[in-house]
């Protein structure tokens, strides 16, 4: 009995709760137009009241409920053509199905957010096909992009070494109005300080030892165009008040010039460093640094996108060794590992990993020795601080689990709440709470 109210409490919310209150409503009309009646000496004999009111009552209640009817029937026949998709798990016979452990309006939620998620990765792989993720946190990106990308606005972009930094300034560049102009970027770490102005500004003949001619710089090669300022906090401090005139006036000259030269290009920049902090040493301008900070991208590392690693991984074995594939429980440490170098190190181990198993199946003494040491759970390692949050770590160590059992069980909550000994459930609002995208967790991230 307590399991049918159980199933039936939605209905009684929303097919009598709502048209009662729409009724009670022309009820409460019916009788303060009585009232005011009465206050003005006009009103008659109550039995008259009482039957309109009676009546249009009724005729509130039925009308809410076809209201409610017709608007609910198409939103429950989605549902349940969606539910039969392929797209979404199935219990086993001998399984007790999820939507007898939760609400209608629960089931309802769960699957139009996996339909829109569905959507979201449609969109993300037709617009950015070279940017893999299929994460939360990756779909708001990718929701960022389009919008930020056919604009001339300057672009931050922040991450950790290796988050892709450069890839994402390459897919702006590749959706905005400028494409057919020049991409031009520039490693602003790469070069020693005393050649970095020749080289964005360039410099005319005879402007130091060495300058046989006149050479173009980097600026006036992107013109019409984008330029990339990779590792803009690194940038000498000299040289970030002559890029702050660039960015204000559109102009600069070349290093022993003395004629401006105009230019039109579109700044992206990007940085693994706290600028903010760096503005507080005196090493990066405070001024410069609101100038560059119109929109700003902040990449999420490896280990705060867990989900992305099993498509992550298929991408590169795809690239570098098609006929090798990743056994489970190597997936199972990949996904415990907690990155420090995030992508650019997870391509690595992947095309190390490919070699050692000869285009086989990679097995975990396939990995790196310190993979298979600390892949097992998250790391104790927190980001720069030596202090540690119990709670913080507990749901890192909870979120590791889950994931692992849902890449063991391709997806199917039903047999990774089985492995995990909770019931779907309480599975259902794990992965809701850590935001886990549990299709990206099926073969072939499908």
């Amino acid at each position: 009995m307590k399991k049918f109210w159980n199933r039936k409490r939605i209905h009684i919310n929303l097919y009598i709760l709502i048209p009662l209150i729409y009724s009670g409503i022309s009820i409460i009309a019916v009788v303060v137009t009585y009232r005011l009646a009465c206050y003005q000496g006009e009103a008659d004999a109550v039995g008259p009241v009482l039957k309109w009111g009676a009546f249009i009552g009724a005729f509130s209640f039925a009308c809410s409920l076809v209201i409610l009817w017709l608007v609910m029937n198409p939103v429950m026949k989605f549902v349940r053509r969606t539910e039969s998709l392929p797209l979404f798990p199935r219990a086993g016979a001998n399984e007790e199905k999820p939507s007898l452990q939760r609400d209608r309006l629960e089931e309802m939620t769960e699957v139009l957010d996996q339909v829109t998620d569905i959507l979201g990765k449609v969109e993300a792989r037709e617009f950015f096909p070279r940017v893999v993720g299929q994460s939360r946190r990756m779909r708001e990106i990718f929701a960022q992009l389009l919008k930020i990308a056919p604009t001339d606005s300057t672009v931050m972009i922040l991450g950790e070494s290796g988050t892709g930094k450069e890839l994402i300034a390459d897919s702006i560049h590749e959706h905005s109005r400028r494409k057919t102009k020049p991409f031009v970027k520039i490693n602003c770490v790469a070069i020693p300080e005393g050649l970095l102005e020749s080289e964005l500004f360039g410099h005319e003949k005879g402007a130091f030892t060495g300058a046989v001619s006149q050479k173009k710089g980097k600026f006036e090669q992107a013109d019409g165009g984008t330029i990339f300022l990779d590792e803009i906090g690194d940038m000498p401090i000299a040289t970030q008040a002559k890029l702050l005139r660039v960015l204000q006036e559109r102009e600069f000259e070349r290093v022993g010039g003395v004629r401006p030269q105009k230019i039109d290009v579109r700044f992206i920049v990007a940085t693994n460093k706290n600028l903010q902090e760096l503005i507080r040493e005196g090493k990066f301008r405070e001024d410069l640094f609101y100038r560059l900070h119109v929109f700003s991208l902040e990449l999420p590392s490896l280990r705060e996108r867990r989900e992305d690693i099993p498509a992550l991984t298929e991408y590169f074995l795809e690239r570098k060794a098609a006929n090798a594939r990743l056994s489970p429980e190597a997936l199972q440490l990949l996904i415990g590992y907690d990155w420090p170098g995030n992508i650019r190190e997870l391509q690595n181990v992947i095309e190390r990993s490919a070699v050692m198993a000869d285009g086989g199946l990679i097995l975990p003494e396939h990995l790196s020795k310190y993979i298979t040491a600390m892949g097992k759970l998250p790391s104790m390692q927190t980001g720069g601080s030596d202090a540690v949050s119990l709670d913080a770590k507990l749901e890192e160590i909870e979120k590791a689990l889950i994931l692992e059992a849902l890449a063991r069980a391709n997806g199917v909550q039903t047999r990774a709440a089985a492995l995990l000994g909770i019931n779907q459930r309480s599975l259902w609002h794990r992965v809701k709470k850590y935001r886990i995208e549990v299709a990206s967790l099926r073969k072939g991230g499908e």
